[in-house]
């Protein structure tokens, strides 16, 4: 997905730039919304709260990238779809008025592609994420977002691969609809007895890659 053209359409207009301090939410799900936002500069996380009040993580953002679906093109209010909360020390994030900024995708065909692009890329992950959240089982459904927290975070070191921001098992369960983290740290102390991950200052090092895909159906 090709964030230029929206980079470029950002850089064409004075949007206002709302900062945000980390663990305060930017919406709310269900709010109502006049507002898509992008974000600039930091880290945020998507999630959703089910009906028995369970928060269930969606994933982290951390480029530039549209981070609330923009819905209804006609509406001036819309509910918001999920919780956006920000993770990073601080954040900066677009303001963009929703119909204004559906008014000129519609009359922009580069933004129009890159519209399509967007939910195509983000309904693909969300289907792939499904299939392997329930063909993987738990142990599974970890080992796959170790990985997904990898292609997000990852930096490569000399051993191994560091996954440069601080995940508590507790997100970790909240990613893999499991309700204790303590079964999340039986899981990762099983990872580490096979040599597949280290943690070091509180952040995971993924040591043996492949067989951390070994126990991912991809």
């Amino acid at each position: 997905m090709d964030s230029h053209v929206l980079q470029e359409y950002l850089d064409k207009h004075s949007f206002r730039v709302v900062v945000k301090k980390k663990k305060s939410y930017l919406t709310y799900e269900g709010l109502q919304d006049r507002y898509a936002y992008v974000l600039k500069s930091g880290i945020i996380k998507t999630s959703v709260i089910s009906p028995d009040g369970r928060e269930f993580n969606l994933r982290y953002i951390n480029n530039l990238e549209i981070v609330s679906l923009l819905r209804d093109e006609y509406s001036q209010f819309t509910d918001a779809p999920f919780n956006i909360r920000i993770e990073s020390n601080r954040a900066e994030l677009y303001q963009l008025d929703r119909v204004q900024f559906w008014k000129d995708i519609n009359n922009s065909k580069e933004l129009q592609m890159y519209v399509k692009d967007y939910y195509r890329v983000r309904l693909m992950h969300s289907m792939k994420k499904m299939q392997q959240m329930l063909m993987n089982g738990k142990f599974g459904a970890v080992c796959t977002q170790i990985y997904e927290l990898y292609e997000t975070f990852g930096v490569p070191e000399d051993d191994g691969i560091l996954i440069d921001f601080i995940v508590t098992n507790e997100e970790i369960a909240h990613f893999c609809g499991i309700t204790s983290a303590s079964s999340v740290n039986r899981m990762m102390q099983q990872l580490k007895e096979m040599g597949a991950i280290k943690i070091h200052d509180r952040k995971i090092v993924i040591t043996d890659l492949e067989l951390l895909k070994d126990n991912i159906i991809l």
